[in-house]
Parts: C-alpha cells; sequence; structure tokens
C-alpha cells in the first residue's frame, strides 16, 4: 500500500475532518516494497500521513486535483496489519516515487477490508433513510448514498422499487462497483437487480477500459425483472434508469415537490424545465386547474406526458411544450391585450442561456410593464448552470435573468418556485441573484420558504460543499 505524505500545515484540513485531500498539499508519495507501478494506481487505496508521519486515513487515489477522497480519517477499526507498529507508523519517506520504502509494509501485510467497510456504511444508510420514513408501501424511490453526506465520498445509489442505480464519481468506486452490487440486496428489502450507471460521470481522462464504463446491470434477476414504474408519495413514475438523465430522476426535489401540491389547489401552473414532470403531476393531484409542462427536451416532455396520464389518465388539464425556458416566457403574451410581451433586450431574441451570456454586456433595459399572466404558480427548476466555479458569474447573470422573466410575468399574488442545483453556486449568491431579478421588476416580492435537499441527500458538516440544492418559494404581488 502507498502513502501519501502532506506538506508540512496542510493536514489541518483533515483534522477538521474534510475528505478530500488536494493534489497541492501533497509532498511526495512513498510507493510500498515491491509495489508493481511507478506511482499509485488509480482508484487504489492509499494511506495519508502528515508531514511529520501521523498517519490520518486512507482513501481512494485520484489523478486530478482531488488528488484522495478519504474513506476513513483516522483509520479506526477498517485498517489492519501484520507489520510491527513501529515499522508502520514510521516507514522510510523517499522524495522519489519510484523508489521503494523498505520499512513500509506489503500490500499482503497490511490490509483494508473494503467490504466491511461498505458494509457498515450501506448498513448505516439504510438506518437513517427508514427513520426518515421513506421505506414505505406507497413510497419505494429514495436515495439510499449520497456520496459524502454518507461518508462513501464518489458515490451515489438510488433505489427505485426493486432496482439499485449505482453511479461512480471516482475511480476508486469505479473499481469497488462490485462489491457494493453484491452487498445491496443483502441491506435493502425487495432490491433484486443492480444496474451500474457511470458512464458520463466518472472523470473524464481516468484510464478506464470503454468496456467498463458502459453502463449494465451488475445483478439482474430473471425471477424479480426491474420494474420501470417506481412510487412517489403514492405517486407513480416511468424511470428511465438507461437513458434518462442522472439515474433516471430526480429525488432530490421529492419534499418540495410535495410543497408545490400544498399550494396547486386552483391555481395555473407553469413547470418550466420539467424534465420527468414531477412538480407537475403532484401539482395536478393537488387540485391545479391548469398545468403546463415546459422542457427543452422533447423526450423529456414525453415522458412527462406519460407520467401525467399514468396517474390521471383522463386529464384535460394538462399539456407539454418542447421549448427553451428563455424564449417561452418572451413569448407569453398579455391575455387582456393578445399582445406579445417585450423582452428585456431590444432587438434579437435572447433563445438560449448562451445568447443570455453573449449579449448580457450590450442588452439595453427595457422600460417593465404590469398586466395580469397565465400563470400563478411557476415553477423554475433548471439544469446546473455552474459545473465550476469558474462559470459562477456567468451563471448567477442566468439565474437573473430567468427568475426576473418568471417575475415580470407571474399574475398579482402568484407564487414563483425557483431552484438553483449548481453545487459551485452557494445559497447567499443565488438568493443575491433573484433578489437582483426581483428589483429589475419594481414589483413587491416576499419569501415564504427557504428550500433545500431532503433527509435522503444528507450533508456531512465537515463538506459544506455538499449542500447544493437550494430554493426559494416567492410570492409576487
Amino acid at each position: 500500500m502507498c502513502e501519501v505524505i502532506l506538506k508540512k500545515g496542510k493536514e489541518e484540513s483533515l483534522l477538521r475532518f474534510h475528505p478530500w485531500v488536494f493534489s497541492g498539499a501533497i509532498e511526495k508519495v512513498v510507493l510500498a516494497k515491491d509495489y508493481p507501478y511507478p506511482a499509485p494506481e488509480e482508484g487504489s487505496v492509499v494511506v495519508v500521513k502528515s508531514h511529520e508521519g501521523e498517519v490520518l486515513g486512507y482513501g481512494h487515489w485520484q489523478i486530478g486535483s482531488i488528488a484522495v477522497r478519504m474513506l476513513e480519517i483516522n483509520m479506526g477499526m477498517h485498517l489492519t496489519s501484520g507489520a510491527e507498529n513501529e515499522d508502520y507508523h514510521s516507514p522510510k519517506v523517499v522524495m522519489n516515487v519510484s523508489e521503494r520504502s523498505e520499512t513500509f509494509p506489503t500490500i499482503e501485510r497490511s490490509k483494508i477490508d473494503l467490504r466491511k467497510l461498505y458494509l457498515n456504511r450501506l448498513e448505516m444508510a439504510f438506518k437513517v433513510r427508514k427513520a426518515a420514513g421513506l421505506l414505505r408501501q406507497d413510497n419505494n424511490t429514495y436515495r439510499l448514498v449520497h456520496g459524502e453526506g454518507d461518508f462513501l465520498p464518489g458515490l451515489i445509489v438510488d433505489i427505485y422499487g426493486n432496482t439499485a442505480v449505482v453511479q461512480a464519481h471516482s475511480v476508486g468506486m469505479h473499481k469497488d462497483r462490485n462489491i457494493i452490487a453484491e452487498l445491496l440486496p443483502s441491506i435493502v428489502p425487495n432490491v433484486k437487480n443492480v444496474y451500474y450507471k457511470s458512464e458520463t460521470t466518472l472523470p473524464f481522462k481516468a484510464q478506464i477500459p470503454e468496456e467498463e464504463k458502459k453502463e449494465q446491470y451488475l445483478l439482474y434477476s430473471e425471477q424479480s425483472v426491474p420494474s420501470q414504474v417506481a412510487i412517489e408519495n403514492g405517486l407513480h413514475f416511468n424511470i428511465d434508469w438507461i437513458e434518462g438523465q442522472k439515474t433516471g430522476f430526480f429525488v432530490d426535489q421529492r419534499d418540495n415537490r410535495a410543497l408545490v401540491e400544498s399550494y396547486a389547489k386552483g391555481r395555473r401552473v407553469l413547470n418550466m424545465c420539467c424534465y420527468t414532470g414531477g412538480f407537475s403531476v403532484y401539482a395536478m393531484r393537488g387540485g391545479a386547474t391548469l398545468v403546463h409542462s415546459v422542457d427543452v427536451s422533447a423526450k423529456a416532455v414525453k415522458l412527462a406526458e406519460e407520467n401525467v396520464r399514468l396517474n390521471f389518465p383522463d386529464c384535460t388539464n394538462h399539456q407539454g411544450f418542447a421549448d427553451d425556458a428563455f424564449h417561452f416566457l418572451d413569448s407569453l403574451t398579455d391575455p387582456n391585450s393578445g399582445e406579445r410581451l417585450r423582452t428585456f433586450n431590444s432587438g434579437e431574441r435572447l433563445r438560449t442561456f448562451g445568447d443570455v451570456l453573449h449579449y448580457q454586456n450590450a442588452r439595453r433595459r427595457s422600460p417593465l410593464r404590469t398586466f395580469e399572466s397565465t400563470y400563478d404558480l411557476i415553477i423554475l427548476d433548471p439544469p446546473a448552470f455552474a459545473k465550476h466555479r469558474d462559470a459562477v458569474r456567468n451563471a448567477l447573470q442566468g439565474y437573473k435573468r430567468l427568475n426576473a422573466k418568471a417575475i415580470e410575468k407571474i399574475a398579482s399574488g402568484g407564487l414563483l418556485f425557483t431552484f438553483s442545483c449548481s453545487q459551485a453556486v452557494d445559497k447567499e449568491q443565488f438568493r443575491l441573484a433573484v433578489f437582483s431579478a426581483a428589483a429589475m421588476t419594481g414589483r413587491k416580492v416576499r419569501i415564504l420558504h427557504q428550500l433545500h435537499q431532503p433527509a435522503d441527500h444528507p450533508v456531512n458538516i465537515y463538506h459544506p460543499e455538499g449542500e447544493y440544492l437550494k430554493g426559494l418559494v416567492l410570492q409576487v404581488e
């Protein structure tokens, strides 16, 4: 097993239990005696030590800015060694990673019981979901593992009835996928099938054979074939984990969908960026008089319509539209006059988020007008505008413009449910963007709810980056 030695003072984050070691914090790497490679194999388990030689924990080695994702900090009971303590805790360190440490125990003499670690963590994660009341006859859809929030960095597991969908975000979890798949049916009742969906989530530069990346069933039961209809709070949804986004469904919005349902009675609802139509179905059950589902993907709109029919086969008050969010909001008309409403930009209409960014500095403000809108409940749940910190500034401009359009168009007394799932954008930045949007319209706006991810998407208190979903419910006069 290889050692990662940190620069002096760089152990502070691990002493605060943050689960990442950045490459810039590493001083040197020490290879075990007879280690067969010139550097740690990507995805292998490495021991992390301070500059002074104190053992801090172990984790998966990865090439990139996050060099180690910690599985255990301060080791715990999972590390066993046949070597003498003084040999293990005081290995010889070398500057050149191609050199070997004679006193560092070999892999055979020092092993980490990963199976036991995964068993303990998965069992604890299941107990948390059970305590949260998510395992019910009317609910078989939930997230079992949420990465760092369940002390398994780089791993996502979503449960849809008798199928678990596993997604690896690190090479280490990719290598351990079969251990995890083997354990899941013994922990989660009714799970008979395990589908692996990581082709688009694994590190781009990872040296993984293409045939390993391909999505496939790790476990498949002929006696209990996968059902792609899952139940959430008594509602039924077609889940496309094979070709759909993420693991096939946005499980993280369950509680917020229920909140929409509680406000929907008698309202005209616009579900923008609808994907599978989750918010639309809840609004229908809540008694909405009209529900429109909009997504840029025609395939998503079709799936949303199928989910509405699955729950309300005779409904006549739902309609889907395949359109860009900015363009759809721009094209809304004043129902009193039939006149197309003016956009925020003179000249060419902005049809996409990219157009907004291109023209944002050149735009000229147009006078805003008051009117009665078609919709009195609007949901804005766009995809992440910022995948990394370099994109935050442009993302905030996008959130501001999208929310300004919705606030401008919504009926007096209407409710706006607005969300950001961009991990790089924190809740204060998002709130400021929405504040700026409201100020642009000059309308009276109050915050009724501040929203976040549910209990099956826990946040490790030492890893605030895990708090990615944030939302606001606004009332607009």
